[in-house]
């Protein structure tokens, strides 16, 4: 078979498993998403989350304003953060740590504040740091727990948009462990059973000495990989049980399992909308969400296909195509829709080395994650950061029509447009912050371009970036050429880790209590409909404007420069 036929071939298989992909979203949109809407809409209780509420002292029945709705989600993951920490400094005195040691301090802040804020950075490798409690105990209930927070706070801000004249929007307690009981845990069973069948590790074996052909002795690691791999993939965490991620074959062996984590990634985003559309009792508004996410991940995707398949630059040139860290088994189409359906949500997962993709196809990772992961976004984050996006495209849309902006019946005024301004600043001034702060300062910066920074000059430049890009977007994946587990970045990406998920968080928060407390304001003529094909456009081309213009300068210097010489 020639080249033409092979390269005709793969394209033609990637174009069947993007097919493949999208008919499964489209059937599950509707089931899981009103799914969901029943799940936070209920009046009823389970018997064993009764239970749970009498064990913690929950009223079931009473609300919070979003204050109180505020202090719960700060209150949890506090905790949450410390019990991480502790594991993990406590390891070498816990039964199942495979005789490894405690994790360093410095290292144990940054993967508490990793996993806590739903980002999965690992400044480590996995395998050969963490024992099997800590992966459980820690690791993998975060993954859940951190998802379930997600999905909690974009309920809340769905409720305030469809309230009138409430001073509450819902109860934490009861949202968190409806959605970690009726919604994560189901589904993450069942990901995790199919994986196992398709040859994912799910043991206790620790690590195996084994043969190689050769006549060599090579550690096997084994461990209970497939009910973390489901988890991770569901919640939108990230975090590989491996260094290696979703390119180890222990993690993703074959064609149809990186398929399947493919799904898995995207399934509870993409229908999100269906449950906002039926909470607020017109599915027309999440349909016009749901374009819009769609159109930019196609987009995406194809773009970052186009410009790796293209494998502009000398070593793909002279190879005759980019696979440098590439799986041969997923080839480069089964790469890009995994590490685009990878960025655009919160998941940070790989099955391919981003910082070996070309120069610009390493910028379109990265410029995912600038989007805000929106299109369609981590776990309930990506609904209520498009939700706010739409606050400010309808805001924008009333200036230019001289009216009093409102997104279904509310009026979006100075406190609400504040609110969504500041949302919008969080993420861009931690990455631009750290970004430069890691250049300007100059102890910093020797330690940075003498230990972290394996490739220097701009490809350096653009290995910093996508650092605090991933890590302010909580997102988690990484361009592997960064030596990051030192005391400048475990500390500051722990810090945008925490500050990029919670300060959002708070402000989304504010401005579910600020609309619930509105009354509805009838439609007139001068009211811009939000569900209609021109709105879909407005709001597209907001979210790629607001990226384009904050972050253009910096990536000018970074990947463009390296892509355009």
């Amino acid at each position: 078979m020639g080249a033409g036929s092979s390269m005709n071939a793969e394209l033609w298989f990637g174009v069947l498993q993007a097919a493949v992909l999208i008919v499964a979203l489209v059937l599950l949109y509707r089931p899981v998403g009103d799914y969901m809407a029943h799940v936070f809409s209920t009046p009823r209780d389970l018997k064993a989350e009764r239970g749970i509420y009498r064990l913690i002292g929950v009223d079931p029945a009473s609300e919070q304003t979003w204050r109180a709705y505020a202090r719960s989600v700060l209150a949890f993951s506090v905790v949450g953060l410390l019990l991480v920490y502790g594991l993990q400094r406590l390891q070498g005195f816990l039964p199942e740590s495979l005789g490894l040691p405690a994790v360093p301090e410095g290292l144990a802040f940054n993967t508490a504040a990793s996993f806590v804020a739903n980002t999965n950075w690992q400044s480590y490798s996995p395998e050969q740091t963490m024992g099997y409690t800590v992966q459980l105990a820690g690791l993998t209930v975060q993954n859940f727990v951190s998802a379930a927070v997600g999905l909690a706070v974009a309920v809340a801000l769905v409720r305030g948009l469809a309230r009138r004249g409430s001073t509450t929007i819902g109860n934490f307690w009861v949202d968190l462990i409806r959605g970690l009981g009726r919604i994560l845990l189901p589904i993450a069973l069942i990901g995790a059973i199919a994986l196992i069948a398709g040859g994912v590790v799910q043991n206790f074996a620790g690590f195996t000495d084994v043969t190689t052909v050769s006549g060599g002795t090579q550690t096997i690691p084994g461990g209970p990989v497939a009910s973390q791999e489901a988890i991770k993939l569901l919640g939108t965490n990230g975090g590989g049980f491996f260094n290696a991620n979703s390119a180890h074959p222990f993690e993703n062996p074959t064609g149809w399992t990186n398929l399947l984590q493919i799904l898995l990634i995207l399934v509870i985003p993409f229908a999100l909308p269906r449950t906002f559309g039926r909470m607020i009792d017109d599915n027309r508004q999440g349909y016009a969400i749901a374009a819009v996410m769609g159109t930019i991940f196609l987009i995406s995707t194809f773009a970052l296909s186009a410009l790796e398949l293209a494998g502009r630059g000398s070593a793909p040139e002279l190879a005759g195509a980019a696979m440098e860290g590439k799986e041969a088994r997923f080839g480069i189409l089964g790469s890009t829709l995994f590490g685009s359906a990878s960025t655009l949500t919160s998941t940070g997962a790989v099955n391919s080395m981003h910082d070996s993709y070309t120069a610009l196809g390493g910028m379109m990772p990265m410029l995912n994650m600038m989007l805000g992961e929106v299109a369609p976004g981590g776990v309930g984050s990506g609904l209520y950061g498009m939700l706010v996006l739409a606050i400010i495209a309808v805001f924008v849309g009333g200036l230019l029509v001289g009216r009093t902006p409102e997104y279904l019946g509310k009026r979006i005024g100075p406190k609400e447009i504040k609110l969504a301004s500041l949302y919008i600043l969080v993420t861009p001034t931690l990455v631009l912050v750290g970004t430069a702060l890691s250049f300007a300062i100059p102890g910093i910066r020797a330690d940075v371009e003498a230990t972290s920074i394996l490739n220097p000059g701009v490809h350096g430049m653009s290995e910093v970036l996508y650092a605090f890009t991933s890590a302010s977007n909580n997102n988690g994946s990484a361009f592997a050429g960064l030596t990051a587990n030192t005391p400048w970045f475990n500390t500051a990406l722990g810090i945008a880790m925490l500050l990029g998920r919670f300060l959002p968080i708070v402000l989304v928060l504010a401005l579910a209590g600020s609309f619930a407390a509105q009354q509805r304001v009838p439609e007139n003529t001068g009211t811009l409909p939000t569900h209609r094909p021109q709105f879909v456009g407005l709001l597209s081309a907001v979210t790629v404007i607001i990226t384009a213009l904050t972050y253009f300068p910096v990536l000018a210097l970074g990947p463009l420069a390296e892509g355009l010489v």
